[in-house]
């Protein structure tokens, strides 16, 4: 009887003790969030193998990703990527979006560490990949508000909306300081001013959440609420010789430091998460080979504790033509301090090519941890290790009406008046509700006109029936009185607008929508038939014209026979905030963000310039006042 109490107590203890084992063994230290971060990431690091950590550094397309889903088991791949207008299906619900990034997730998991991935995409004037998603102005005309304040509202709806499908990580914002309009995408700069540009940075705290006090410099998302932002594209983007995208940047050191880096040091103070690096150049270097810029002022310097990603393709443009020799590109770039590869496509060439390098110590093993412990730092201080699938209750989020209200006010605010009347006397705006009114016009019933590109596409596209919207036409009909006779004609002849007697015409014309390099434009003209709308319309009757166009354009010629002239900037999907001005529900208020130039041989032309000689200068912008009872 006592030999069968004493095996049972043996047994007890056995099992005990293998218990215990086991808890042990899978009580890890980079799992357990009571844990400080560094302690986590050292932990983590040193599980890792080469394989594992190359893995990490490697961002590829949701295209590959969802053709071959075991490749992101296969190479542990860190990062995936909506490039513009990739999505997994045309009109794509959040449920269509969550489903296919907690996929993703799920097959990141179950790796051996299971190390979440970060999913990435160009949210760059709301969740603007996205079908009904909120669509904001685009930055020229939040420039033009000089309000951070707002900025940083518009950064927290956008984080919400992107968060609504599952996605925790957006490249933006752009922080280029744009100085010659000819560039493609000078929409995107806030300002030629660096000083509104760093006010603009405001919107990375909207975005991540409100830092701690005492953590300058580090990564910091709040929440599951916030997103990772990413502060682009480092550095002088927006001074490219003749405005040409991707060109080179012909600067002094100290006109680089003073122009295009402050966004930077106001970005890092605030902690933003990431740095995307530039495709131009510096006085003939690449931005993805320039080691000083890079570690040496970016790293070490400003003491930048997130990590750095390249753009699309962005190394292999480091030789000419791009991809010639990738072992080079790969070698430059990393060693340049790139931490993450954006590498949509030939993501295998990529991790067989740097495995290689490594292995051969062309590459040294401190430069891979250090780019992978930036990297994990980032997914720590998200809370992606303890919430790496969506959050299904923040599903509503998404074209959310307090989110439309706040693009309304935003577009009410980007608004520059830049004449009223052909006297002083006699204003034309704001405009009597009770009236007979002409519009016309391409751009005044055309909602993908007025959002631009970046939207639902890469290029942008026109037609009212992209996503959900308000166009500045039917903005115009809800806003004047039930009497009112409001007739749409995109093209009047004279005769038409001569002989029905409205009271007043409104004209909207403007750029066509384009992204990047298809948007260089050395002439700046307003596309046809606009000059002729123009002219037909405004000869003939008292006009407002409604500028859409992404950078002043040349207005010379017209601005004789216009009676008022409004830039509206790219307003996005609320065009009823157009409306809500030029009615006089609001005043204006919105300043110019860039010099207007009389001719584009005068560029580049900026405030402070000796030859400064503009149309109408940086920072001009006539006021009204809200009009009671209209």
């Amino acid at each position: 009887m006592k030999m069968k109490v004493l095996q049972i107590l043996l047994f007890v203890i056995l099992i005990s003790t293998c218990w215990e084992m086991v808890v042990v063994a899978e009580y890890v230290k980079y799992k357990d969030p009571k844990q400080p971060l560094n302690v986590r990431i050292k932990d983590l690091l040193g599980r890792m193998t080469l394989a594992e950590k190359i893995g990490q550094m490697s961002q590829i397309e949701r295209e590959n990703a969802t053709a071959n889903p075991g490749a992101l088991k296969t190479y542990f791949i860190g990062s995936v990527l909506s490039g513009g207008g990739s999505v997994p299906s045309p009109q794509a619900s959040v449920q269509t979006w969550v489903n296919m990034v907690n996929g993703f997730q799920r097959v990141a998991l179950s790796t051996r560490l299971g190390i979440p991935i970060i999913y990435g995409i160009d949210a760059v004037h709301g969740h603007n990949n996205v079908y009904r998603a909120t669509v904001f102005p685009h930055n020229v005309g939040l420039g033009a508000t000089r309000d951070p304040a707002l900025v940083k509202r518009i950064g927290a709806a956008t984080a919400l909306e992107v968060r609504a499908t599952g996605i925790p990580y957006v490249f933006a914002p752009c922080v280029a300081v744009c100085r010659d309009p000819r560039w493609g995408r000078c929409y995107e700069s806030y300002s030629e001013d660096p000083k509104v540009v760093q006010a603009m940075t405001e919107i990375i705290p909207g975005l991540q959440g409100d830092m701690p006090p005492n953590s300058r410099g580090t990564p910091f998302v709040a929440g599951k609420r916030n997103v990772a932002a990413c502060a682009k594209h480092y550095v002088g983007d927006g001074g490219t010789y003749l405005g040409i995208n991707e060109n080179n940047t012909i600067i002094s050191q100290h006109g680089l430091l003073s122009i295009h880096m402050p966004p930077y040091y106001t970005a890092v103070s605030k902690g933003v998460s990431t740095v995307m690096v530039s495709y131009s150049s510096w006085n003939g270097v690449k931005m993805h080979s320039n080691h000083f810029l890079i570690t040496d002022f970016l790293k070490n310097t400003l003491r930048f504790r997130g990590f750095v990603i390249s753009d699309w393709q962005g190394i292999d443009r480091i030789t000419t033509p791009p991809h010639a020799n990738y072992t080079y590109s790969i070698v430059t770039g990393i060693l340049a301090g790139i931490d993450m590869i954006m590498i949509p496509y030939t993501y295998t060439e990529f991790i067989t090519d740097l495995t290689y390098l490594v292995q051969k110590n062309f590459i040294p093993i401190s430069r891979i941890d250090d780019a992978v412990h930036r990297i994990l730092r980032v997914k720590f201080t998200m809370g992606l290790f303890e919430n790496p699938y969506a959050d299904p209750s923040l599903a509503d989020q998404l074209g959310k009406q307090e989110h439309r209200d706040l693009a309304r006010e935003a577009v009410r605010k980007s608004l520059v008046l830049l004449k009223n009347g052909k006297s002083a006397n006699d204003p034309l705006l704001p405009l009597p509700k009770k009236a007979k009114v002409l519009v016309a016009g391409s751009h005044a019933d055309n909602l993908g006109y007025q959002c631009g590109g970046w939207t639902l596409t890469w290029q942008g596209q026109g037609g009212n029936d992209i996503t959900a919207g308000t166009t500045i036409l039917n903005g115009i009909r809800s806003t004047v009185d039930p009497s009112t006779s409001v007739v749409y004609s995109e093209n009047p002849e004279p005769d038409f607008v001569k002989h029905n007697q409205f009271s007043y015409a409104i004209v909207v014309v403007g750029e066509l929508p384009y992204a990047e390099t298809f948007g260089d434009n050395l002439t700046l003209t307003i596309p046809a038939p606009g000059p002729s709308v123009i002219h037909n319309v405004c000869s003939n009757v008292k006009c407002v014209v409604v500028l859409i166009s992404g950078r002043p354009l040349v207005i010379e010629p017209y601005i004789g026979t216009i009676d008022a002239l409004v830039a509206a900037w790219l307003p996005g999907t609320e065009g009823q905030g157009v409306a809500d001005v030029l009615f006089g529900d609001y005043g204006f208020s919105g300043k110019l963000p860039r010099t207007w130039f009389k001719s584009v041989n005068q560029l580049p032309m900026n405030f402070g310039d000796p030859h400064y000689d503009p149309l109408f200068p940086y920072g001009f912008g006539l006021t009204t006042e809200p009009v009671k009872g209209n």
